[in-house]
């Protein structure tokens, strides 16, 4: 895949920098494995954090900025990192939704970055751009109908929308007949280093959860 970040994208996050993740994969419905791990780190994450001390975790304090930069509430259209800390730390339990998605949210937890996990066939045309959301722009978010992504980052194909860090969107949501996956990582604090290790640790629990050689990344800014 080709990524672009968009000049509206600069203007607003001159340090930008993200990382595209791409494999091919086998998943499955369900590791109790994997939720061994995400219940680990789990209990851990309760032990150092609060509701409040949450904001304040580095690559989520940055998220938020941006979308208050770029016209969007962040508490009321949560980044998904956030949002999935936030019910760990409320004591819900996690939604189940397949191997992929699973390790993906995991990832973000770990590193405080918004991840989109897409099906690369799904994809229209061979680049994404990152873009600003516009006002009355179509984008119907998984599991959450159509939602309004004015003021929110986007990713878009040759067709349109398919990621924002709140939700990504139907039309390239992984399934169990996924094979080709391509992850995003948002770096909006900036941090190459983190946003790195964010990869890498996301090859590590493909290789380890979804008969993957962990495939290959690159940054881009």
């Amino acid at each position: 895949m080709k990524i672009v970040v968009s000049q509206e994208i600069k203007d607003v996050c001159p340090l930008f920098v993200g990382a595209c993740v791409e494999a091919s994969v086998r998943n499955s419905l369900f590791s109790s494995a994997l939720w061994n791990e995400i219940g680990n780190f789990s209990q851990t994450f309760c032990l150092q954090h609060t509701t409040e001390t949450l904001k304040e975790i580095t690559p989520i304090s940055a998220t938020r900025s941006i979308y208050r930069l770029c016209g969007k509430d962040p508490s009321r259209y949560r980044p998904a990192a956030e949002a999935l800390l936030r019910r760990v730390l409320q004591g819900k339990e996690l939604y189940k939704v397949n191997t992929l998605v699973d390790l993906i949210n995991l990832a973000s937890m770990v590193h405080g970055y918004s991840i989109g996990g897409f099906d690369a066939s799904r994809f229209v045309g061979d680049t994404l751009t990152l873009g600003i959301g516009r006002q009355g722009e179509p984008y119907e978010g998984i599991g959450r109908g159509i939602i309004n992504i004015e003021g929110l980052p986007v990713y878009r194909d040759a067709e349109g929308g398919v990621g924002t860090p709140t939700s990504d969107h139907e039309r390239t949501k992984l399934t169990l007949e996924s094979t080709h996956l391509v992850v995003l990582i948002n770096g909006y604090d900036g941090s190459r280093e983190r946003v790195e290790a964010n990869a890498r640790h996301l090859q590590e629990l493909l290789r380890r959860y979804c008969s993957s050689d962990g495939g290959t990344y690159f940054l881009y800014s």
